[in-house]
């Protein structure tokens, strides 16, 4: 009786052994990802808060848009690869003036 008391006993040990392990190997793993995700912020640049940068980035997002809604329709539309090319080239040197006359304040 005492015997089959003990193998039991040890059983869950291991079991609880095994147990503890799992989540010690959990939380390493945690604290590795919330390092790494610690390390990467330090190098993402800050945003900057209030409704001014708000609109700052709601206008550059908007301006990112269309740029790109732009050249999907050049790809779309199945223009030859020399027209989306001067699509691109045309796109980056007007939207630039584009968007600051529409958002400029002055």
């Amino acid at each position: 009786m005492s015997r089959e008391r003990a193998r039991r006993r040890a059983e869950r040990e291991a079991a609880a052994a095994r147990l503890a392990e799992k989540r010690r190997a959990g939380a390493e793993r945690e604290a590795r990802r919330r390092e790494r995700w610690r390390r990467m912020r330090g190098r993402l640049p800050r945003t900057a808060p209030g409704a001014a940068a708000r609109g700052r980035r709601r206008r550059a997002l908007g301006v990112a848009a269309v740029f790109l809604a732009l050249q999907g329709a050049a790809w779309l539309l199945g223009l030859p690869s020399m027209a989306r090319f001067g699509v691109l080239v045309v796109s980056l040197l007007v939207f630039p003036i584009g968007a600051f006359l529409v958002f400029d304040r002055r």
